[in-house]
């Protein structure tokens, strides 16, 4: 089977989740000997592509701007091509105060009533159009929704010489190109749900990109989804059939780390680490982590708190943990990618996942892939396969701090999770997750087929 795929972000054009997952689906798809044309609206220089071959850049193209096409080297059945871009982050907002006052409401599970919006379109024309071109872009850096548009133009003109069997659209930025592109080739859709817009803003939807969301979802054949968390928000806020939604879990590579020297980055021989990985966002709630920390600290006074990640929250949570009275406490690493990532888990005594909606969460397996007890928030995904770790609610700061000070107070709780959690994590590959969706695209191939 050959698949056009559509992502935002893959290795080394990451900012989160979202690369990691494509990277992991891909290499175990091409391991099966899936062939995939991957289409990534980045350039290919950086000074993190060290490790990309460049095959044919297409000088002289037909399109407004040449179509870079590439190779990894790990991966034997996957080819890329990158559209230079000029957009930033698709999802961190510029301005995160006014979102966070409306925190309150989330806790109690507030919810947006979102109007009505239409069924996927019909034709490659009509699938492109009235996404975007009314868009400021005015929420994000530059013109988010105008490169958004952009990108399906061109994702467009790449298929017309292209043979492939499905589309696979990875998130809602890509709704819109794989809308076309299977309108223009009359193959399935399946798009890929990794958050939905709800997770992300709560009760501050933005209705411009929760209709691309729906368009993209009632457009596709078959609608994966990477929790059971998941799958109930397309259910119920955007009126799917619950049997077009398949449910398949995200994993993490699981390496070798026996050559790390762990003392090298010990801060002090007595101190505890306790983690926070991920973008500084409402969404993954850093300002209820800093509220744990200030009360662990009351009752521990040797431990750190390391905040690794960055986001549009960051200079607040900064000003939080100064007006707390923590801020020599709390670290700020700022964003960390490849062997930066690993030192950090190999130095922690404890990882934290506190996020207010987290639709799966692959930092958790990384910490325990790492030998590192995690905590969780049990509005996630992961919670769902997750035996050996601990969970609470992410708005009780006092249970999470409880939790917290019982792992680093107790070696035996501590070895226990360690030792546990390296079960959870084997039990999932990207093997499982790339045979599940092979057999996604089967189902949505046999329904175009009448099977």
């Amino acid at each position: 089977m050959r698949v056009f795929m559509l992502g935002w972000e893959f290795p080394p054009f990451i900012s989160g989740g979202l690369g990691t997952a494509c990277y992991g689906l891909t290499k175990a798809m091409s391991t099966l000997g899936t062939e995939i044309l991957f289409v990534l609206p980045r350039p290919v220089s950086s000074p993190f592509s060290t490790h990309v071959k460049l095959l044919s850049p297409k000088a002289g193209s037909p399109l407004e701007s040449p179509v870079t096409e590439f190779r990894l080297d790990e991966f034997e059945h996957v080819s890329f091509r990158a559209i230079p871009s000029r957009m930033s982050d698709p999802y961190e907002r510029p301005e995160a105060d006014k979102l966070a006052e409306e925190r309150t409401k989330r806790t109690k599970g507030a919810t947006a009533e979102v109007g009505a919006s239409t069924n996927g379109s019909a034709g490659a024309d009509r699938a492109t159009a009235g996404f975007v071109k009314e868009s400021k872009g005015d929420h994000y850096a530059g013109d988010m929704f105008g490169e958004i548009q952009r990108y399906a133009t061109l994702a467009t003109e790449i298929a017309r010489n292209e043979s492939f069997d499905v589309v696979h659209a990875h998130d809602w930025m890509t709704f819109p190109a794989g809308l076309a592109v299977a309108a223009l080739k009359n193959v399935p859709l399946v798009v890929h749900v990794h958050s939905t817009e709800f997770d992300r803003s709560g009760v501050n939807v933005d209705t411009r990109i929760y209709d691309i969301e729906r368009r993209g979802m009632h457009g596709a054949m078959k609608v994966i989804a990477v929790s059971l968390l998941t799958k109930n928000i397309c259910v119920h806020q955007y009126g799917l059939d619950a049997s077009k939604v398949e449910v398949v879990y995200n994993a993490v590579e699981v390496n070798g780390n026996g050559d790390f020297d762990e003392e090298k980055y010990k801060i002090h021989s007595d101190e505890k680490i306790v983690l926070f990985l991920g973008r500084i966002t409402m969404q993954k709630g850093p300002e209820y982590f800093l509220a744990a920390a200030k009360k662990v600290l009351e009752v521990m006074d040797n431990v750190k708190f390391v905040m690794a990640g960055s986001g549009d929250m960051i200079r607040r949570v900064i000003e939080m943990a100064a007006a707390m009275g923590i801020g020599h406490k709390v670290l700020f690493t700022g964003f960390l990618r490849g062997a930066d990532v690993e030192r950090v888990f190999k130095m922690a005594d404890l990882y934290v996942m506190p996020s207010v909606s987290e639709p799966f969460g692959i930092a958790p397996l990384e910490a325990m892939s790492h030998d590192v007890p995690v905590i969780v928030s049990k509005q996630s995904g992961v919670a769902e396969v997750l035996n050996h770790a601990l969970k609470v609610d992410f708005w009780d700061v006092n249970e999470m701090a409880n939790k917290i000070v019982a792992v680093l107070r107790h070696p035996p709780l501590a070895s226990t999770l360690r030792q546990h959690g390296s079960f959870d994590v084997r039990k999932r590959t990207w093997g499982d997750a790339a045979k599940e969706c092979v057999d996604v695209y089967g189902q949505a191939v046999g329904m175009v087929k009448g099977v």
